[in-house]
């Protein structure tokens, strides 16, 4: 994003096509009015120095006093993905349980979803509920994990606690994403045999069973067939990005990608299927090695191989 002006904004909104809707989804305190903030002010509406700070988006006196959102505000920004302008009509939803109502109609408004969880806490009650309102109106979201800072300046962990620690915030984000997954089979799997059965009472099917064969029940809850590939959130797959709203700052996996890349001299494809996972670099070797859990941890800034 970038500054731009009202008559670019205007222009924007007369092409549907590249107009996007998008809304912000989390448990309170988790951070969403200031990355509302941070996007704001990269569209210079405010300075990036009042991020987290003015909560432009709680015009609200009573929001301002409690410091917590209890409407949902939109505001529309400009994006540029390449040679493309986007107009992003970004909605800031509350996170208190009491103005669930505002999520669900922010959820059905929009065309897609930032899911943010705070890196500390973890995975809480409200973020389970987003999750199953984007779930049942078909968003694919993107999963935000804020506060990174807090890793290092409040619990003070090295680099390998805090992968472990992040990893078990995806596992809670994506146990979470499984068991609504897991719901909908076993849910259309129930309307399947129901309908089964009200076709053989009419008589539309005969049962083809022979005097003395013995019934065999399909235990099988489908879930053996059903695509869950694109699914969970994963760093290599695009849809987590690691951010410190109240800093300004974020990245994913892709961006570290293109960097090493055009360093080590390794494929940007390669690298994206390693930057995350049970992997180091053989720095002698200038390969991507498995088994980093029984190694100390290397980094890529080593500065005579890269």
């Amino acid at each position: 994003m970038g500054h731009t002006s009202l008559d670019k904004i205007k222009a924007l909104q007369k092409n549907p096509a590249n107009v996007r809707n998008l809304c912000i989804l989390a448990h309170v305190d988790h951070g969403k009015t200031t990355l509302a903030d941070s996007l704001v002010a990269s569209n210079g509406i405010i300075s990036s120095r009042l991020a987290g700070k003015l909560r432009y988006l709680d015009s609200r006196e009573d929001e301002q006093i409690r410091g917590i959102t209890m409407k949902s505000s939109a505001i529309s920004l400009h994006y540029a993905s390449g040679e493309k302008d986007y107009l992003i009509n970004l909605i800031d939803s509350p996170g208190h349980v009491d103005f669930s109502s505002e999520v669900s109609t922010a959820v059905r408004l929009c065309d897609g979803a930032i899911v943010i969880v705070d890196a500390v806490e973890g995975v809480c009650p409200q973020t389970q509920a987003v999750l199953r309102q984007a779930w049942l109106e078909n968003i694919r979201p993107v999963l935000v994990i804020n506060k990174i800072d807090r890793l290092i300046m409040e619990l003070k962990l090295t680099s390998q606690e805090a992968y472990t620690h992040l990893q078990k915030i995806l596992e809670q984000v994506n146990a979470v994403t499984g068991s609504l997954f897991t719901s909908k089979v076993l849910e259309d799997r129930a309307v399947k045999e129901e309908r089964a059965e009200e076709d053989k009472e009419e008589g539309d099917i005969e049962p083809a069973e022979c005097p003395g064969s013995e019934q065999v029940y399909d235990w099988s809850a489908g879930l053996e067939d059903s695509d869950d590939s694109q699914l969970y959130f994963s760093p290599d797959q695009g849809n987590v990005v690691f951010a410190s709203a109240i800093d300004g700052w974020g990245f994913s996996i892709q961006q570290f990608a293109q960097i090493h890349s055009q360093r080590m001299g390794i494929r940007a494809e390669v690298l994206l299927k390693t930057l995350w996972g049970d992997f180091y670099l053989n720095a002698k070797a200038k390969k991507i090695m498995k088994g980093a859990h029984v190694r100390p941890m290397l980094t890529f800034y080593h500065s005579n191989e890269c």
